[in-house]
């Protein structure tokens, strides 16, 4: 899918991971609409790349619906996601265990719902940035890895649908599968885990080789966009040694 004149919505991209993939969108000719929360942070980032931007609650399942009948885009991005309360299993709060699915998942259930049902124009592509918790869980932070593994299994359920109905748009899980600093999860996260070990958060972010800032996570999620070779995949590992990797086949 070349990028040039495509329009994409990214949610929570005026910050953090999101907004390293809005500058990489930019940059490769994407027409790019922001939706997040802060109008601060908002009017930042379209003073400085020109992009739309929409302030709403990603959990607003009204907002969804009208958002994306709104733009109609090529391409959707859900990468919202609230920073998890940090704490022992033996030690955390039922509300604080399932803040995760409160917000990430809920939402992520909203925007595929609508993409689902409005729907998005056949040959459209959504990408659900999940997290390396899907896979080797995240004990410090509750429901959060189960989280982001259910958002791995609904781009999983949406494809099916999609095929059931012939819409043709295609579902992926885009997984990070390291710590980014700068980032407000990946910040929180290294030093608590840091924290636990005894060692500075620098040396805890180390274990995960080489660095992936911001700008470069939103490079690779541009080569799973126009790159042939990941047109057809499920889920797709991201991080600064490999780069991407498959990490799961779509169903046939």
């Amino acid at each position: 899918m070349n990028l040039k004149d495509k329009h994409v919505v990214v949610t929570g991209g005026s910050r953090g991971l999101g907004l390293g993939l809005v500058e990489a969108l930019v940059a490769h000719g994407a027409t790019v609409t922001v939706v997040a929360r802060g109008t601060e942070a908002l009017e930042s980032v379209r003073a400085r790349l020109g992009v739309a931007t929409i302030s709403a609650d990603v959990t607003d399942e009204s907002a969804a619906h009208r958002i994306l009948a709104q733009v109609r885009p090529d391409i959707l991005v859900l990468n919202a996601g609230m920073k998890p309360r940090m704490g022992r299993l033996d030690q955390v709060s039922w509300a604080d265990f399932t803040a995760p699915w409160e917000h990430d998942v809920k939402a992520g259930l909203y925007w595929l719902q609508a993409a689902l049902n409005l729907p998005l124009k056949p040959g459209s592509r959504v990408l659900i940035v999940s997290s390396g918790a899907a896979i080797s869980g995240s004990p410090m932070s509750g429901g959060y890895g189960g989280a982001k593994r259910m958002l791995w299994f609904m781009a999983k359920y949406a494809n099916a649908i999609s095929a059931q109905k012939n819409l043709g748009i295609g579902f992926q899980a885009i997984v990070p599968r390291q710590m980014v600093a700068g980032t407000g999860i990946g910040d929180m996260a290294s030093h608590a885990y840091a924290s636990a070990m005894g060692i500075t958060p620098e040396a805890f972010l180390t274990r995960f080789g080489a660095p992936m800032p911001p700008r470069e996570f939103g490079e690779k999620v541009v080569s799973v966009l126009d790159d042939p070779q990941y047109a057809d995949g499920l889920a797709f590992g991201l991080n600064g040694d490999e780069g991407v990797t498959l990490l799961e086949e779509a169903a046939a």
